[in-house]
């Protein structure tokens, strides 16, 4: 069931949808939406139905992903509070989300529909402008992505995934940085196998680097990963 949302000051600093709009605007763009609770491992978008709504995650965490004709789940990206779902509901010409999202964990969601949408950019075309930046930044980390599959080894790609996980979504602990993720998770973002995956983490943990259980990791020398 959905209910009108109460704008969150915190998101407000984070997600860059929101950004550089006046507060009068971000109040009427905030207002103009719902809020939507999704239970974990619950579906948000499908790849291919028509794009509908945009959902700007307030709580929780997503995968952003393509499913294969094969029924693989290739991970495209991992959702955290300020990330955006289905921008393209935002373009005039009614068009498909392109890839799948699931609730990995309770996520509430700010949901605006299309007709919305196309009001608010109509009345703040900065809402468009930073929708564009977002889109600009995804391809930015495919491209990134793509070359590093080209130029760098499986344990580079792992080392920084974990370091865009500590800016993206962590929490500093008295023993280092503890990371939520699965072996399979770091795998998808890294473009490498959970076999190697868990032999590079093994790698390091037995150097000191990290320590691992169920689920997550404890990331308690950073710096050794950064390479170069």
């Amino acid at each position: 069931m959905m209910k009108k949302s109460r704008p969150a000051p915190a998101l407000l600093k984070s997600s860059t949808l929101l950004k550089d709009i006046e507060q009068s605007a971000r109040q009427a763009i905030l207002s103009s939406a719902e809020n939507r609770h999704i239970p974990a491992k619950c579906n948000i978008t499908t790849g291919g139905d028509e794009a509908t709504h945009l959902f700007l995650v307030q709580g929780g965490r997503a995968h952003y992903y393509h499913l294969t004709k094969q029924g693989e789940s290739v991970l495209l990206a991992w959702l955290v509070p300020g990330d955006v779902i289905g921008l393209v509901a935002m373009l005039k010409a009614r068009s498909t989300y392109m890839a799948s999202a699931d609730a990995t964990s309770d996520c509430e969601l700010l949901v605006w529909k299309h007709s919305v949408l196309r009001t608010l950019v109509s009345r703040h075309p900065l809402l468009a402008e930073n929708g564009l930046q977002i889109a600009l930044g995804y391809l930015r980390s495919y491209v990134g992505r793509h070359v590093g599959l080209v130029t760098k080894t499986a344990e580079e790609r792992l080392a920084e995934t974990l370091l865009r996980l500590v800016d993206r979504s962590s929490e500093v602990v008295p023993d280092g940085i503890d990371i939520r993720a699965t072996n399979d998770e770091l795998a998808g973002l890294a473009d490498i196998s959970p076999f190697t995956a868990s032999r590079v983490l093994s790698n390091w943990e037995r150097a000191g680097v990290l320590s691992k259980k169920r689920g997550r990791l404890l990331l308690k020398s950073p710096e050794s990963l950064i390479v170069g």
